[in-house]
């Protein structure tokens, strides 16, 4: 469904992204773990459009999408939750939701919100409030939410658990691997390495803007290396 190709980008002259290459086929999770500043954000950014590249190639479905801008990309079915939740605080959350489907024309749209609704019983009980006002693990639900609204086939998920409560955590990982059961297809950014890694179906670990290790989640898991350094266990 995805494959990056040697892709280079970053801000001005600083290069954050130094050469990357990976897959991600129909129906996985995979998870892109790194430190702080390991590049995970810019490359999901350059994926979605918003961060510029200079190198290299972004392949969605068979089709060359690099060149093409981010309300594009969201048409041909690639939405992201950015890091941060980046809501608006100001609009209602059915509001918010609505916009997640701003380039949508069919029919299907109010039937989508009530299914997120469903995954998320908080946000219809609090449909007509000001998103600003909801607590962090309801604006990362939220988040999620609008982003599912645009119908995505590939869904980029950027550090959804930042900042909650462990019990927020597991809830919404348990929403993840309810989306990957649902057959949306998702790129899964996650300073929680290890969470992450349970849920995925393969992985890949990004150092200074490489791509240094990649296999099945389980193997990353268990890799020695891996463990070490990103994990928090030796």
């Amino acid at each position: 469904m995805l494959e990056v190709i040697d892709l280079h980008g970053g801000y001005g002259r600083i290069e954050v992204l130094k050469g990357i290459n990976l897959k991600v086929s129909a129906g996985e999770v995979v998870a892109l773990i790194g430190s702080n500043g390991a590049g995970k954000t810019t490359l999901l950014r350059a994926l979605s459009g918003v961060q510029p590249i200079s190198a290299g190639q972004i392949q969605f479905m068979g089709e060359r999408i690099d060149k093409l801008p981010s309300h594009q990309r969201v048409a041909r079915g690639m939405t992201q939750s950015p890091e941060g939740r980046q809501i608006f605080g100001p609009l209602s959350v059915d509001d918010n939701l609505r916009l997640g489907a701003y380039l949508r024309r069919d029919d299907g749209i109010e039937a989508d919100r009530e299914r997120i609704y469903a995954m998320f019983p908080v946000l219809k009980d609090k449909r007509q409030q000001p998103a600003g006002g909801l607590s962090g693990g309801q604006q990362q639900m939220l988040a999620i939410g609008r982003a599912l609204m645009g119908k995505p086939k590939l869904l980029l998920l950027d550090e959804p658990s930042l900042g909650l409560s462990p019990i927020l955590v597991d809830q919404i990982l348990a929403a993840v691997t309810a989306l990957r059961q649902a057959g949306i297809t998702i790129l899964l950014v996650e300073q929680n390495a290890a969470a992450a890694l349970e849920i995925a179906d393969r992985g890949y670990v990004i150092e200074t803007g490489r791509i240094v290790h990649a296999g099945p989640a389980s193997e990353l898991l268990s890799d020695p290396k891996v463990k070490s350094a990103y994990l928090g266990f030796d």
